[in-house]
């Protein structure tokens, strides 16, 4: 029996596998109510015994250890091993976990938003949720290989004197200013108060009230989508424009001829938005390179246990 980890800023989930198949429902943990992983493994395991763990982490990975980005933890998987007497535990960065649980996936899990042409090669996958996300597949003449980056912490490169002002107003407040401070759940509602700030929109009282009641950018993104509030609409638009664009450059770096996903928990909630076309206009926007670009395939990943599989995928297939 294998134990799979999704670990993230927000939420940790859990599950457990046998042949390739969950047993069970998975489990969602609010991971900042923990002091550490094992605290959580330890409360959803119980008395069960498995022989394998793999966790797909939200930071770098280095010798088996994980600073976790947006969370106060430091995972170690020796010491995971030893305290919950797992014979092998294994960490991935969460990115590269889903892209190893991209081969997973059934067809009705994928949405494709651009058919691009069939061809080989490397493949790559972002995904805005929490954070930014990144990942590479190297196409080695036989199969996909997934590599963990951290492409999202990487200068955000504004395009327009619009986006100029944009990171001047990040800058005050972060100092560095990476892709992540624009492409994730914080990203949205910094986009949004800029708008607010700046005088380019107004923040209606019905909007204010409801964003006192609920998440913020739930909010954002819910109005935004249907075209309820005009402040929500330009952050959403703006958003997935920026998206669109951050894709692109890693279609570019990752000369990903073999396919690129979208992945996280952001893009199934604002598809519509995605479908109308400012992300895709926004990833062919690349000069000279946009018939090279117009040939790839664009797929959204719309199953949000892909990293879950792929830590388990891993833990049975790859990891001896």
């Amino acid at each position: 029996m294998i134990l799979a980890g999704d670990i993230g800023g927000t939420n940790t989930r859990l599950a457990l596998f046998e042949n390739g198949k969950m047993l069970g429902e998975e489990k969602k943990f609010p991971s900042a109510k923990y002091k550490c992983l094992e605290d959580i493994c330890s409360e959803f395991l119980q008395d069960k015994q498995v022989l394998k763990a793999c966790f797909g982490v939200a930071g770098p990975v280095r010798d088996g250890k994980s600073k976790i980005t947006n969370l106060p933890w430091n995972i170690d998987a020796a010491h995971i091993s030893q305290t919950l007497k797992i014979p092998k535990v294994h960490l991935l960065n969460d990115l590269e976990a889903n892209a190893y649980g991209l081969k997973m996936l059934q067809k009705g899990e994928l949405f494709l938003l651009h058919e691009g042409v069939h061809q080989k090669g490397n493949q790559a996958l972002i995904a805005a949720g929490t954070g930014l996300g990144e990942a590479g597949l190297f196409w080695d003449g036989n199969e996909h290989r997934p590599f963990a980056c951290e492409g999202g912490h990487a200068d955000f490169a504004p395009r327009n004197a619009l986006e100029i002002e944009l990171l001047v107003y990040l800058m005050k407040q972060f100092g560095t200013v990476s892709y992540e401070r624009v492409l994730s759940g914080p990203g949205i509602h910094s986009l949004f108060q800029f708008l607010i700030d700046t005088g380019r929109e107004v923040l209606s009282p019905a909007l204010k009230a409801e964003m006192e009641k609920r998440n913020p950018v739930e909010v954002i993104s819910e109005w935004g989508c249907q075209n309820k509030d005009k402040a929500c609409v330009h952050a959403i638009e703006w958003f997935v424009s920026l998206y669109g664009a951050e894709a692109g450059n890693m279609a570019l770096k990752f000369l990903s001829l073999g396919g690129f996903y979208i992945g996280g928990g952001i893009a199934p909630r604002i598809i519509s938005k995605i479908k109308e076309g400012a992300f895709h206009a926004s990833f062919l926007n690349k000069g000279r390179f946009k018939d090279l670009l117009e040939t790839i395939p664009i797929w959204i990943v719309l199953n949000d246990n892909a990293a879950l599989l792929g830590a388990a995928n891993y833990a049975e297939s790859y990891e001896s």
